[in-house]
Formats: structure tokens, sequence, C-alpha cells
């Protein structure tokens, strides 16, 4: 069968790549196409175009590039409908997936949405858009099930992918970990400060200050692969901060606890035991303005921004946002996860609920599964 795949982030990237994989055990004759990253191009999908392109965040920033976000998705609509897929497969990416959805239904492709856009958190009135042209909802938490049902629209709980991609990560141990990235012997706390330059800029001079207050531990901050270097450089004069690239995942199975911006990186540094803090802060007259409309949206209907703290309905790890987020306040927390045995107990305990909850390894496989089940049950029906 022919795929169409379209993630716009580095997350959906790796969890999209993971489905190819999936799809092409099960399906001898699988052709793919799509839009993505390396991770799905090295699956072997012709890439049509990379996600660092596609990577716009905030309201602001959104208006400012509307002309080339409204070329791209003209330019998408052209390109499914030249290459004719036996379904088109969205991942997460809801400002662009939901209007190339809305577009592929009206010419007649089978539709299958794989990872839900957070319509919990906000735009719930995207619900009534999905359920008139998504054929297929696969949902990666437990509690968007309970959600769709509320808007009578059947959704199927897969599990959360990346208990995969961590149970199938290769192990270096510490002392080569060192040695291959030529680091001292001390301590590891992880500095995720996000992909885009945005959100670098933002989050990390607050977490390199806060470092300066702990001579005794290193700080290695995870380079994203999709930023550029001269975005971390001026950070790495500091005597205890280092960078890694391309090795977030092992960089967490060695650290003792982690600073991580808001997003996906908060869900991994649980799934590897990392007890971290979850920051977030827009800076600027456009970033000011998007952090108070998008608090205006969302305020009222969740009481947390960290998905940890969502999926365990409470405060798991503290959330440090907008005005929160200081050098100060970081140091008390990193304090505590470094020096409170107590403290740091309970957020391990906490993890370990968080697993259980997100369903045990296996999304991957049980997303491909329901996407072809979908697809022989569809062709029988035509």
């Amino acid at each position: 069968m022919k795929y169409y795949i379209i993630a716009g982030e580095a997350s959906g990237d790796l969890h999209a790549s993971n489905l190819v994989k999936s799809l092409k055990l099960n399906d001898a004759n699988a052709a793919f196409r799509g839009w993505g990253g390396d991770l799905m191009q090295q699956q072997g999908v012709d890439l049509v175009k990379h996600y660092r392109d596609l990577a716009f965040m905030g309201f602001a920033e959104v208006i400012q590039h509307l002309p080339e976000i409204l070329r791209n998705i003209k330019f998408c609509k052209g390109d499914i409908l030249s290459y004719k897929p036996d379904v088109l497969i969205l991942v997460d990416y809801p400002g662009f997936n939901l209007r190339i959805a809305k577009f592929a239904k009206q010419a007649g492709f089978k539709i299958v949405y794989y990872i839900s856009p957070q319509v919990w958190a906000w735009k719930s009135s995207r619900v009534h858009l999905i359920k008139e042209v998504v054929d297929k909802m696969l949902v990666i938490f437990p509690f968007e099930k309970a959600f769709y049902e509320k808007y009578n629209y059947p959704v199927e709980f897969v599990g959360h992918p990346l208990l995969d991609v961590i149970s199938n990560s290769p192990y270096s141990s510490l002392s080569d970990f060192f040695k291959a990235n030529n680091l001292p012997d001390k301590p590891i706390v992880a500095l995720l400060p996000g992909s885009r330059q945005q959100e670098i800029k933002n989050m990390l001079p607050v977490m390199s200050d806060a470092a300066k207050a702990f001579p005794w531990l290193q700080f290695i901050i995870a380079g994203a692969p999709s930023a550029h270097k001269e975005w971390y450089e001026e950070f790495l004069d500091h005597t205890n901060i280092s960078i890694v690239y391309d090795k977030t995942y092992e960089l967490l199975s060695h650290s003792t606890a982690a600073l991580v911006t808001s997003g996906t990186a908060t869900m991994e540094a649980a799934l590897w035991g990392v007890p971290e803090v979850i920051c977030y802060r827009a800076k600027g007259l456009a970033g000011t303005i998007s952090y108070h409309l998008a608090k205006r949206l969302i305020g009222k209907k969740l009481k947390f921004i960290g998905i940890v703290n969502l999926v365990m309905e409470r405060e798991v790890v503290t959330e440090l946002i907008q005005h929160e987020l200081t050098s100060k306040n970081l140091i008390e927390e990193l304090t505590k996860i470094n020096i409170d045995k107590f403290y740091r107990e309970n957020i391990l305990g906490d993890y370990k609920q968080l697993n259980e909850k997100l369903g045990g390894p296996g999304a991957s496989g049980r997303a491909a599964k329901s996407i072809l089940d979908f697809l022989h049950k569809s062709k029988l029906e035509e």
C-alpha cells in the first residue's frame, strides 16, 4: 500500500519513523512519502519537506510567516493528489494537519490521525472537525479516550510510543560516556532547552545562571539535531557547562536531574527516571502576547502544562512558568532533588505509576496493526 505521512516536529519525526518501521514489518509492499525529518528518511520515506522548514511557534510567529505556511499547505495538497496514497497518516501538528485532513477527506482519501492534537487543552472546537474528517484516531494518553467519548467519537488508545523508543535505546556505561565526550567524572544535570531558536534563547540563559550555584555538578546541554551550534556557543564558557549533540537519551540515562523546557522532552526525562523541573517562559512583546493568549485559552481547563503532571492528574514534578522561572527558583528545586532523599524518592515512585498508566511497550506495533486492520476493512466495504 501507499502511505503519505505528515509530521511537523522532531518528536513527530521520531514516532512516525517507528510507525513506518512497524508498518513495513506487516506490509511487504509498503511505499512511503511524506513530510518529516531524518529519522523518517532513514526508514525509507521519500521526504518532501523537512520539519526544520515548518517550525513556527506562538501566535505572533505564525502570523508573521502566514504566507509561507499557506504556500506549504497548497503545495502539500497538490503533492497528495499527485501521489494518490491509500491512506494519509497525520502525526500531531494540528494547525497544518487538520487543514490537510479537511482537504483530503473532500478529495476522497482515507485519513488516520496518530497522536491526537491536544484538543483537551485548548481549541476543543476542533473535535467537531476531527469527527468530520478523520476516519481513525489513535491516541497515546489514557485520558484522551475518555475526553473523546464525551463527544461520541470512538478513538483507540494504543499506548505511548516513547516507551518503545526508550526500551530499545542503546545503553552505554557512565565511564564510557564520560570518556567518549571528554567529560569530567562529576554528577550530571541534563539541560533540555528545546529545539527551536526561540525556545533556546528564552530558556537556556536562566538554566545557565542556575548552574553557577552548583560547581560540584556538571550541566550538559542536549544539543538538538535541528538546532544551529551557534545558538548554544555563548553558554559554553562556564566551567561546569558543556554540550553533547544527538545523544539526548544517552545523556538522560546518566543524569541525576534535568531542567526541561515544556514539551515532549518532559515525558522523555520522566520515562528515563530522571527527576526534573519543567520550565517555560516567553520573552519579548510577541512572546508575552502569545503566553497570555494561551493562558486565557487553556488556563481554566488545565491545572498543569507538563504532560507528566496531566497524565498523573497531580503535580509530580515542579513547573516553573513565566515569572516563576528564575535562577533562584531553579536553584531551590535542584537542591531539593539532589539533597532531599524523600523528595527524590517520591518523584521516582510516581514515575513508576506513570509507566503503568501509559500502557507499556508496543505502541508503534499496535498503531500499525490498527491502521492495517482499518485499511483492510475499508477495502472489503468498498
